[in-house]
Parts: C-alpha cells; sequence; structure tokens
C-alpha cells in the first residue's frame, strides 16, 4: 500500500511538471499583457488611425497599435477581416492605411492546441491506473509464489572439486561413493544395493561443510541446488512445507542432482521437547521433509546433503536409516591439514620467498579452515597497510595474535608501574612453563595489549592432542598460577590482572574433580548431570546429583588442586628471582619476546625443568 500511495503521488508531480511545461510553451508573456478589443473598437481604432498592423493567426488577431502598444482581438470564423470591417463602417483608405500580415499556424501548434487539452488528462489518469494495477499484479505474484522456495542453482562459475578441499581424508572417502553413484547408478542398482537417499555432514563452525558439499557435486558434475533451512519456516503455518516439497520437486525434474540444505537444526530439532511447547510450523516443515526422504524412488538420482553443527539435538526420526543414512565428520584440522589449507588459502596472494607456512600452522591448534582463511587475509590487509609488496612471515606471525586476541592496541597510554606489573606477570607465566617439564613449549611473551587482554604468553603443543593427562592439567594449572605467583612475590600484592587467570585455573580444576574423575580422593566418578533444553540450542541447568557432604568435598578438591599449583609456580619463581627479573626487564625494554629471544634470555641460567 505504502508503495501504491509513492506511484501516486509521483504522477501528480509529473502532471504538475507538464502543466508547467506547456504553459510556458503555449502561454502569453504576463508581464505585458496586451489590451484585449472588441470588433467594433478595432473597427473604431482603424477609422481614428490609431492601428500600425494586424498580424491575422487563424480566429485571431494580434494588433500593433501607433503608439507600440499590443492589443488583440478575435474575428469572425467564417467571414474575412476586411468584410467585416467594413461592414462596421470603416473605409477602405483607412484600412488601406493598416498593414495586414496574414500568418499560418504551425502544424505542431494546432495539434498540440487540441490534442494536449483533450488527451493529457486521459494519459496521466491511464497512467495512474496502470501504477495501480501492476502494483495489484506484484501482490498477485507474490501471493502465488508464496509457497515457492527459494531454491538457488550454483553456476560454478568456480568449480570446486576434491583437490580444493585440504585434509578431511576420511569424509571425502565416504562422499567419493556418492560421486560414483551420481555417475554409475547402474553399477550399484544391478547388486541390489540402495544408495543412501540422504548424508549429514556433522563439525564444528568452519570445517568445510558447505566446500565439501559443493566439491562433492563438482567431481559428480550434476546440478547443485542449496538452499538454508531457515528460508522454510515462515510465520503462516504450511508454508515451510510447501516450499519444502517445491525443493525436493525442483531437484527430482533436474536429476541426477544434489540437494544441499544448511543448518539443518534450524527446521529439525527435536519434536515434543523443551519448555513452552512446540512450534507448529516448524514441526510440520520437519513432517514434509521426513516424508520427502521417504519418497525417492529406488533408482531416484537425488542425494540430500545437510550440514548442522548440532547434530545432537536432532529429531530420532531425521537420523533413521532410510532418510539420512550416513553421518560424515568434519573435525577440525591437525598440523599436516592446517599446513595444506594455509598453501590453498594462499593461491593468488604474493608471498616472500621462502616464507614457511609450517611454522604458522604450528601456532594455529585449534583453527578451524574459515579461521585460517581468515587468517591469510589479516596477513595480506596488514601487508598492504605496511606498504609491502609481499606477505612476510612476521604479518602471518602477527596476522594469528590477531586472530586470537584482537588487534594491537599500542595507543592505550599506560604508567610506568603498570607496565611494570604486566612484565612481571608475563614473566611469571612463561618462566613457570619453561620451568616444568612436559610443558608446552613458548613461542612468544608480549606486554602490548590486545583486545581485552594486557598482555599475553602464547604456549603452543609441539605435536597434536587428542587426549591429556593429569600430570599435563597440573602443569597447565601451575603456569596459570604463574603471574599471580610472580606479582605476589615482586610486589608483595596482587592486581586486577589475574583475574582471568584464577576464573580460568577455577574452572579446570573443577573439570579435573567433577568432570575427568581425577580426584585421588573422591575417585573415578562424574558429578552433576547437564540437562539440554533443546528449544534454546544449549545448556542451560545441571542436576545436582550429589549430597551437600560431597560438594563440601569437591569444593576441597577444587581448592587442593588450586593450592598445589600456586605452592609449584611459587617455589619455582623463588628459586629463579634472577631469571624472572631478566626476563621482566627484558620485556620493559622490547615488549615482546619470540621464541629464540625468551630462551636466549634464560640460557645463562641453565635451568633445569622439574615434574610436577
Amino acid at each position: 500500500m505504502q508503495t501504491l500511495f509513492k506511484n501516486i503521488f509521483w504522477a501528480i508531480v509529473t502532471l504538475i511538471i507538464i502543466s508547467f511545461v506547456f504553459s510556458g510553451v503555449l502561454g502569453t508573456d504576463r508581464a505585458e499583457a496586451p489590451q484585449k478589443l472588441s470588433l467594433s473598437q478595432l473597427a473604431d481604432r482603424i477609422a481614428k488611425g490609431e492601428v500600425q498592423t494586424i498580424t491575422i493567426r487563424g480566429d485571431e488577431l494580434s494588433i500593433k497599435l501607433s503608439d507600440e502598444k499590443k492589443a488583440v482581438a478575435e474575428k469572425e470564423s467564417e467571414i474575412g477581416l476586411t468584410e467585416t470591417l467594413k461592414n462596421f463602417g470603416v473605409e477602405t483608405a483607412k484600412l488601406g492605411a493598416v498593414e495586414l500580415v496574414v500568418e499560418n499556424q504551425s502544424g505542431w501548434q494546432f495539434w498540440a492546441g487540441i490534442l494536449i487539452p483533450t488527451l493529457l488528462p486521459l494519459i496521466v489518469i491511464g497512467f495512474v491506473f496502470w501504477l495501480m494495477f501492476r502494483q495489484a499484479r506484484t501482490g498477485v505474484n507474490q501471493a502465488f509464489n508464496f509457497g515457492r522456495s527459494n531454491l538457488r542453482l550454483s553456476n560454478f562459475k568456480e568449480k570446486v572439486t576434491f583437490k580444493d578441499v585440504a585434509g578431511l581424508k576420511e569424509a571425502k572417502e565416504e562422499l567419493v561413493e556418492v560421486v560414483d553413484f551420481l555417475k554409475n547408478p547402474k553399477k550399484f542398482l544391478d547388486l541390489g544395493a540402495r544408495i543412501p537417499r540422504g548424508i549429514l555432514l556433522m563439525g564444528p563452525p568452519g570445517t568445510g561443510k558447505t566446500l565439501i558439499a559443493r566439491a562433492t557435486a563438482g567431481e559428480s558434475n550434476v546440478p547443485f541446488f542449496y538452499i538454508s533451512a531457515s528460508e522454510f519456516v515462515e510465520m503462516f503455518v504450511g508454508i515451510g512445507a510447501s516450499r519444502t516439497r517445491d525443493a525436493f520437486m525442483t531437484a527430482k525434474k533436474a536429476s541426477p542432482a544434489i540437494l544441499f540444505i544448511d543448518e539443518i537444526d534450524a527446521v529439525g530439532r527435536q519434536r515434543g521437547a523443551g519448555l513452552g511447547g512446540g512450534n507448529d510450523e516448524r514441526e510440520q516443515t520437519l513432517n514434509q521433509i521426513l516424508v520427502e526422504l521417504d519418497g525417492f524412488d529406488r533408482d531416484t538420482r537425488v542425494i540430500v546433503l545437510a550440514a548442522t553443527n548440532r547434530p545432537d539435538i536432532l529429531d530420532p526420526a531425521l537420523l533413521r536409516p532410510g532418510r539420512f543414512d550416513r553421518r560424515v565428520v568434519l573435525d577440525l584440522p591437525d598440523l599436516k591439514d592446517r599446513e595444506e589449507i594455509l598453501k590453498i588459502h594462499s593461491h593468488g596472494k604474493t608471498l616472500t620467498q621462502g616464507i614457511d607456512l609450517r611454522k604458522v600452522a604450528v601456532r594455529t591448534p585449534g583453527f578451524s579452515g574459515a579461521d585460517l582463511a581468515n587468517l591469510m587475509n589479516e596477513g595480506a590487509i596488514l601487508t598492504a597497510r605496511r606498504g609491502k609488496k609481499t606477505i612476510g612471515q612476521e604479518e602471518l606471525f602477527e596476522a594469528v595474535e590477531k586472530v586470537v586476541l584482537g588487534p594491537e592496541r599500542r595507543s592505550r597510554v599506560i604508567s610506568v608501574k603498570e607496565k611494570e606489573i604486566t612484565a612481571y606477570h608475563e614473566g611469571g607465566h612463561a618462566l613457570v612453563a619453561a620451568a616444568l617439564k612436559g610443558a608446552d613449549p613458548v613461542h612468544k611473551v608480549s606486554i602490548i595489549s590486545r583486545g581485552i587482554a594486557g598482555g599475553y604468553t602464547m604456549k603452543l603443543p609441539v605435536e597434536e592432542e587428542r587426549l591429556r593427562t593429569k600430570k599435563q592439567f597440573l602443569t597447565d594449572l601451575a603456569a596459570m598460577m604463574g603471574g599471580y605467583a610472580s606479582e605476589k612475590l615482586t610486589f608483595g600484592d596482587v592486581s586486577t590482572g589475574a583475574s582471568n587467570d584464577l576464573r580460568e585455573a577455577s574452572e579446570l580444576a573443577r573439570k579435573l574433580v567433577t568432570k575427568y574423575g581425577m580426584s585421588e580422593s573422591l575417585g573415578p566418578m562424574t558429578f552433576g548431570k547437564t540437562e539440554e533444553l533443546i528449544f534454546l540450542g544449549r545448556e542451560i541447568a545441571t542436576e545436582k546429583n550429589y549430597s551437600e557432604k560431597v560438594a563440601a568435598e569437591i569444593d576441597r578438591e577444587v581448592r587442593s588442586f588450586i593450592s598445589h599449583a600456586y605452592d609449584v609456580a611459587v617455589r619455582i619463581l623463588k628459586n629463579n628471582k634472577a631469571a624472572l627479573k631478566k626476563v621482566a626487564v627484558a620485556l620493559i625494554e622490547k615488549e615482546t619476546l619470540e621464541q629464540e629471544d625468551f630462551y636466549g634470555v634464560l640460557k645463562p641460567f641453565k635451568i633445569r625443568p622439574i615434574a610436577i
């Protein structure tokens, strides 16, 4: 309706502009309005000799008087001017003294004078009605298309294959069979094999679920339809089911094809779970998806790929065999895979000769493929800002820190005292980590503020770890307490800079007791049952399945772990006060110590790592 009123407004504005234009073209000059005379007055003026020239344009008379003034008059339509004036008694001699000029009216003025007053209103009215009907037609089309799915077909301008997907070896092996079926279905059907109708891609965000789905279609060379599950759901009940039918019908018509549904948990969540009841529209959409997956014929060459970050909240009916038959897990990449991913994302970027991407991969444990792509892009942006022509190792290292912690805040003004406290705090973390056997090596120590951190110590494992032992956790706890212990030993006081360390240490110590069963007194047990309310899609409640006496024992064990870690940190720092001071002074001077610089500072002290 708002658009309709807007169209009418502009139509009226257009009409006013046209009126002004034609009034300017055809109108008379209002500044010097000529005197209007009747035929009798004109005859009287001619008789008195006051008229010089009469210009005849059709029935209009333009008169030029003796005093150079102008006048206008109109003659009779069917009678000549001379005859009319004679009838009014004008003598022939007087009439001969007046110059008569006959001007033929131009064709444009003639037709404009006839057509514009007649057709212009009709044109404007027709234009307004056209706008109204067009608006109504658009509304009707939207009503008819409301149940159509917003299904998009990839045009493969940039064709993606399995070669463009680094890592994910097992996932690619699972999907190779899908490619083989789409290319050679007869080989499977002759053996009585039933091809999977749906394949669920599961993994953390950024691990490449959409990318590997596109690669599957690229390898198969078949149409690739993709849609987000959230696009099925509308405020009107039944629209989601209609769009689901339309999406599956479109894919079947283009068979062989791949239909990719991203974030399927938006409509595939478990029915009847959570507070406040269900959602009729979402559940109807899910029911329609289940029906469509069951409706495939045995030889239908349409594969449904779906992606989700939360397979644990999906409805069991969606995961049963015959619907989503296979579940392909996409893990975060390991060291080798991260190096390969970095190589892929370095294509099209100018790197410095001899750059070592493996060193970058070592500094990125826990990064997903999307994180690594962002890292390379941040490195390129940083290089451009510095006016360099090639991306160097230093820019990539700094990009890692920017992705993890945020940009440097060198403009943040801190006092000399705060800088000293930060230097001893970070030096305490680094020194404790370096003096513990089995601790992760220190790669960098900095007192430059990044994000919300006043400084940071970067510790990275030598190799990929899937499992961690109790000794490793205790080592991590001692390193976390190193900053707090260093402040207390050096200044006899503590600052708020250790608050985040204390929070993380407390959370880790409580997990050792309640989740990992690593408490000697409580034994190999877990405590607390987590309830997931699926309508929110996250953990919001924990059931307390132990007594108050056990709760007190848990608190004592958590305190024991923290106290033991603090004691270890204090013992190391007391035994190496000179080394701590040397590291702190170096940080105050240089602000950042790379791995070689840090261990170079400690080398003269010959610190022997101790076991915790």
